[in-house]
C-alpha cells in the first residue's frame, strides 16, 4: 500500500479467470465506485475464446486507508488479489463464539491464505465463515513449522484461536467456466420457464449417469456422492415413486429433507393420502386432514421409521427405500413441524453441524421444491459442487443464487414432471 497521488491511498490488484463473460470485472468496477473509491485500469487482457481466461491489473484508490481496506475486502471476494503479496494478519478470538473485529468473511469459492511463506488451501470452505489458522506440531502430518487453515463458523470458534482479519494474504480462486455447449450452454443463460425442459432433463440425466459411473470407477475409498435435497411437493404431486426409483437404482447417496417430506410419504403408505387428499382419486377424504398426525403418532409409538418398517407397518415409499437401500438421510426440523417424527433433528445448530459433516464428499447436488432447505444447504456447499435447483417458483432459484450459491443451474418446473422424466431417462 502506498501514499501519494490524487487517491491518497492505493493498492494495485490483479484479477484472473473468466472475468468478462461472468461480469466479474464490471462488478469489481461497480464495487469500487459505489464504496467511494476510484480506479485506474493499468492492464486488461481478454481471452481469445470464451474458454480462455482473461486478466486485469487495476490500481484502486481511496482518500482514507480504512476506506481502501473496506474496498479491498469486497474485491477479494470477487477474486482480486494484491500484486504485492503480504502474509495474512492473524488475531486471536476474544472469546468462545466470537470472532475478532475485522475478521475476513468467506465466500464458498476455493480460497487460499499466505502463511509462513506458503499459500495453503482453506479446508471445509463455506460462505459466511471466518478462517482459522493452526500451526502444526511435530506429531502432526507434515511436521512442525507448517500450518493448516480451516473455515470456521462463529458458534464453533474458541477463545484464543487465531483468525484472519482483513484481506491481506487471502486469495480467492474464481470458479472456472464449465466447458459447456449445446443444451447446457442454453441452460446456463439464466433462469426461465421458457426452455426445452425435456431436453434439459435429458442432459442432467446424462450428467448424473456419467458422474455416477466415474465415482464408481474411482479407486478412492470414499467416492464422490450425489445429494438430493427434497421438499414435500414431491409427495403431493404423486412423484414419490420416481424418487424411490432413483434411490433404488443407486443415484441418491444422501437425502436431506424436513419433517414434512417424511411425514406425508408415510401418510401415503398408511392411508393413501397426502395432506388428506387421495392419491388415487385426487379428492379430499373424510377426516383426511388428520392423517398426517396419525401417521406421525404411529411411528412415534413404535420408536421410529426404521422400527415401523421392520414391523411391517410401512411397506413402501421414500423413507422405506432409503432404509432398505442403506441411503443416508437427514431430516432437519422447523418451528412449524407437527410431531415431529423421532428421526427429525429439532435443534437447528445440531442439524447444521450434521449437514456439514454429511456434505463431505458430496460433489453433485439436486434440490427439488424446497426453498428453505435449498438455501440452507446452499450456504454450506463449496462452489465446486455441481448444483441443480428445480422449483415451480422462479424466485426460489433466484434467491438461492443471490445468497451466494452462484454455481446453481435452475429449472422452473414442477417436481413431478422433473422427477418422472429424470427417472425415465436414467432407467433407459
Amino acid at each position: 500500500m502506498e501514499k501519494g497521488g490524487k487517491g491518497g491511498h492505493w493498492e494495485v490488484i490483479e484479477l484472473r479467470g473468466h472475468i468478462i463473460d461472468s461480469l466479474t470485472l464490471s462488478k469489481l468496477f461497480d464495487e469500487i465506485i459505489l464504496r467511494g473509491g476510484n480506479y485506474v485500469s493499468e492492464e486488461i487482457s481478454i481471452g481469445t475464446s470464451k474458454l480462455d481466461p482473461s486478466y486485469a491489473r487495476i490500481r484502486v484508490e481511496a482518500t482514507q486507508k480504512s476506506l481502501l481496506d473496506n474496498i479491498l475486502v469486497r474485491l477479494s471476494e470477487l477474486g482480486a488479489v494484491p500484486v504485492e503479496s503480504r502474509e495474512v494478519q492473524l488475531v486471536e478470538s476474544p472469546g468462545d463464539g466470537v470472532f475478532p473485529e475485522g475478521f475476513y468473511s468467506t465466500t464458498n469459492l476455493e480460497t487460499e491464505v499466505l502463511v509462513g511463506g506458503d499459500w495453503i488451501g482453506v479446508e471445509d470452505i463455506a460462505m459466511d465463515s471466518a478462517i482459522a489458522v493452526y500451526k502444526l506440531n511435530e506429531s502432526d502430518s507434515g511436521g512442525a513449522g507448517r500450518y493448516e487453515a480451516r473455515a470456521i463458523k462463529m458458534k464453533d470458534v474458541k477463545k484464543g484461536e487465531r483468525c484472519v482479519v482483513g484481506s491481506s494474504g487471502v486469495r480467492v480462486n474464481m470458479q472456472e467456466r464449465r466447458a459447456v455447449s449445446g443444451t447446457f450452454e442454453f441452460m446456463s443463460s439464466g433462469v426461465s420457464s421458457e426452455k426445452p425442459m425435456s431436453t434439459l432433463i435429458g442432459g442432467i440425466a446424462d450428467e448424473i449417469k456419467a458422474f455416477k459411473e466415474s465415482a464408481r470407477a474411482t479407486e478412492a475409498q470414499e467416492p464422490a456422492k450425489i445429494l438430493f435435497v427434497c421438499g414435500p411437493a414431491i409427495v403431493h404431486t404423486g412423484s414419490r415413486d420416481a424418487l424411490c426409483c432413483l434411490i433404488e437404482k443407486g443415484y441418491v447417496d444422501i437425502l436431506f429433507a424436513g419433517n414434512a417430506l417424511a411425514t406425508h410419504d408415510i401418510e401415503v403408505s398408511l392411508y393413501g393420502t397426502s395432506l388428506g387428499v387421495s392419491m388415487a382419486e385426487g379428492v379430499n377424504v373424510y377426516e383426511g386432514h388428520n392423517h398426517h398426525l396419525r401417521a406421525i403418532n404411529t411411528v412415534r409409538r413404535v420408536g421410529g421409521i426404521k422400527e415401523a418398517i421392520e414391523q411391517g407397518i410401512i411397506k413402501d415409499g421414500i423413507m422405506y427405500s432409503c432404509i432398505k437401500n442403506n441411503v443416508d438421510f437427514l431430516l432437519a426440523g422447523s418451528i412449524r413441524d407437527d410431531g415431529p417424527l423421532p428421526e427429525v433433528v429439532t435443534d437447528v445448530l445440531e442439524a447444521q453441524d450434521l449437514m456439514r459433516e454429511k456434505l463431505k464428499g458430496v460433489k453433485f447436488a439436486v434440490m427439488i421444491s424446497t426453498m428453505l432447505h435449498s438455501i440452507a444447504v446452499g450456504n454450506l456447499l463449496p462452489a465446486s459442487v455441481r448444483t441443480i435447483c428445480v422449483d415451480i417458483d422462479q424466485s426460489t432459484i433466484t434467491k438461492l443464487s443471490d445468497r451466494g450459491t452462484h454455481q446453481v443451474t435452475g429449472l422452473v418446473l414442477d417436481a413431478g414432471t422433473f422427477l418422472k422424466e429424470l427417472c425415465a431417462r436414467l432407467s433407459r
